[in-house]
Formats: structure tokens, sequence, C-alpha cells
């Protein structure tokens, strides 16, 4: 999943077009809904968090962005166009799912965000690793760029993919649960580089389980249990009738000063749809 940009190819953006539509989306598995009827649409620098229950389809969302996953029914565009084609789609899956005992460096994990660009049947040039350099330089692990990527910590594992993404020029960042294991000054550090990608342009689409920070740091949230259950400003979505259709039983919703306190009973840990 992680050397996907390797395969795929410039796709012209339609002038206008938002960075991101997604239509009556639906994905089926074993006749299972992982995801129904879900739709909604992006502008270009936006951050968005996508929060909802284990197996509410948040992966599933963001693969199928990505064009690792055919949907069911519906369809996804970027810039108005199928996401097969784009090489501006950076995907940052869950790190369970990476293999970190891969043997590459943090230098050459971070140009293969260039091979879109370049071509994978040519070498990179100098300008070529001056950039992956410069990329480096941004999230702060330029001094660890001959470091073997299965040397980092969780927090720079997470600024290296960042570092990814700023090498593919990426437009569409898709992060599944990032900031999970991260302690509090990792998980500022990768807010501080997001504010790079928003200075970019970037649109930045990131799975939580903490609806606390996703309320906090983000332009808006989505709520999602496999049908969009909301999707807009935290106050307007994170009602007590939101909350307890997507989590049922599993979060308790306390009336606090301030506002609903949300708590959960278990602890969450990555999904599988």
């Amino acid at each position: 999943m992680m050397w996907k940009s390797w395969l795929l190819r410039p796709e012209v953006h339609e002038a206008g077009a938002p960075i991101l539509e997604v239509s009556h989306l639906s994905v089926r598995y074993n006749g299972r809904a992982a995801l129904e009827d879900v739709s909604f649409r992006l502008d270009a620098g936006e951050r968005l968090a996508v929060v909802g229950p284990n197996g509410a389809g948040k992966s599933t969302l963001f693969k199928v962005i990505a064009g690792v996953l055919p949907p069911t029914a519906g369809e996804v565009q970027i810039a108005g166009r199928c996401p097969g084609g784009h090489i501006c789609i950076a995907y940052v899956p869950q790190r369970t799912q990476v293999d970190w005992s891969f043997p590459v460096t943090v230098a050459a994990a971070v140009m293969m965000g260039r091979y879109g660009r370049v071509g994978l049947l040519r070498r990179p040039t100098r300008q070529d690793w001056d950039y992956v350099r410069a990329c480096l330089e941004v999230v702060g692990m330029a001094s660890l760029a001959g470091r073997q990527i299965g040397e980092l910590s969780g927090g720079q594992q997470q600024r290296m993919f960042i570092a990814r993404a700023l090498a593919q020029e990426a437009e569409l960042m898709l992060m599944d649960e990032p900031l999970t294991g991260l302690d509090v000054p990792a998980q500022e550090d990768i807010f501080r580089v997001l504010e790079t990608l928003r200075a970019r342009g970037v649109t930045v689409m990131v799975a939580t389980h903490d609806l606390q920070l996703a309320a906090e740091r983000f332009d808006r949230v989505m709520l999602l249990r496999q049908r969009l259950v909301g999707l807009g400003l935290p106050d307007e979505v994170f009602t007590r009738e939101n909350l307890q259709q997507a989590y049922g039983g599993q979060l308790h919703l306390i009336q606090a000063e301030n506002g609903l306190l949300a708590l959960g009973d278990t602890c969450c840990t990555g999904e599988s749809a």
C-alpha cells in the first residue's frame, strides 16, 4: 500500500471542480455493507476529521478515495476525474499495515513519493534528491534521512509519510489513524506539519477516534457509521442524537458545562473496514 504511487500517472484536473466529490458511495463485503450511500465534497485546503466506531467504514472510505478499492456503487471524483489516474493523492495507512522491516532508508522512502513525477524507469536527478531533502527539512527530519524506517518512533514515521506526500506534491492527503499511540508532543508535531500542508493548499482527511481532538483541531468533522450520520461544524454534528446513532452503547454521554462529554467503554484500536 505504501508504495502504490510508483504506478500512478498524472491526471488532468478539471477547472473549478472540487478536489474531492463522493456521490452515493456504497461498498459491500460478502453481502455486508461497509459503506452505504455516502455523499459529500471537499474544497482545496480543508482539514476534515472522520470519526466513528470501529468497523464504521473509515478505512474503507479512504481506500476507495485513494483508488485502491473499487466501490460497489456510486463514484468518487478527484478534481473532476476518477481517482485511479491521479498522483496527487497521498494515502497514509494505519502504521500496523506497513512493513517497517522493509530495508529502506527514510530518504529513499520519501523519494518514492517522487516516482509519479519522475517516472518509474528514470533515475532521480540531483534536483529530485534536493527536493526530498527540502521535504525532510519541512517536517524536521533531515538529520534522520539515512536511518532505516523501522528505527523511527511513531511520530517520526508519520512525519516521514507527510514528507513523502510533500515530495509527491500531493493535493489530497488521507491519513488513517495517524495519531493513535502518539503522546501529546508527537501529536503537536504532526499538527504543526499539517499547518504547513494547509499553507500549501493541501486538503487533508484524518481518521481519528478522538472526538475532542476532532472538534478542536479540524475545520469540519464527519461522523460515520456505514452511512453518513453528520458532516459539518463539531457543534452541529456532535449532538446527543447523532452520537447515540453512531456509537450506541459504546459511548456514554455526560452533560458538562461546556457541552457533551463523551466517554468510551473500550480502548479503540484499528479497524478493518
